[in-house]
């Protein structure tokens, strides 16, 4: 048996216990955060959490999508590029409702909470990390969304405490559009590095 073989066939197994792994982490914390981002009227939660629905499917379809071909995978890479601009859309629309009537979301909750997501978002990216570079626009896609949801947690935080100091909305409502900015950004790297690798395969 080819050596190299062995070792993808194991890559693959690991990665794939991984994402899984991965997968229901973020699934039980959408539940958490969608609940209190609709308690306080959060934009920056809400778009977070929906961040958390997007990165279940993004792990799911790695799991699903694995010893595929690499023109089949880049398929879904470029699917997947297109699943993390979910969480933009979604934001747009809360972001014009708060941009009406900004009122400020409970600070402690808002803190709290963005600390919880912080600390689900880098034992992922943890998990993810040494699979970062394994089949491509797929594990990239997860391990991108992994870290940018950390920093968008971060800013999560932060906007809790400023809002402690000035009742404003004005920290979430920036801190949202802060994610959406992100999240545009990784789906367009996943989507040049799935295009470059549909474009190897077709050679």
């Amino acid at each position: 048996m080819n050596p190299f073989t062995l070792s993808g066939q194991t890559s693959d197994i690991g990665l794939r216990r991984v994402v899984l792994i991965v997968a229901m982490a973020n699934l039980a914390y959408f539940f958490v955060e969608f609940a209190v981002a609709r308690q306080i009227g959060s934009v920056s939660l809400f778009a977070d959490s929906i961040d958390f629905l997007e990165d279940t499917s993004v792990n799911l379809l790695i799991a699903i999508a694995l010893g595929w071909s690499l023109k089949k995978r880049a398929r879904v890479g470029m699917l997947l590029a297109g699943i993390l601009l979910i969480p933009t859309a979604a934001l747009l629309w809360t972001a014009c409702k708060k941009f009406i009537a900004p009122t400020p979301p409970e600070p402690w909750l808002l803190s709290g909470t963005g600390f919880g997501a912080l600390v689900v978002n880098l034992g992922c990216a943890f998990l993810l990390t040494r699979f970062r570079y394994h089949s491509g626009s797929l594990t990239r896609a997860a391990f991108l969304s992994a870290r940018n949801d950390a920093l968008a947690n971060i800013a999560i935080i932060a906007a809790g405490i400023i809002t402690l100091r000035w009742l404003s909305g004005w920290p979430d409502l920036i801190v949202g559009i802060g994610i959406a900015i992100m999240n545009t950004d990784a789906a367009r790297m996943v989507w040049r590095v799935a295009r470059n690798e549909h474009t190897s395969a077709a050679a």
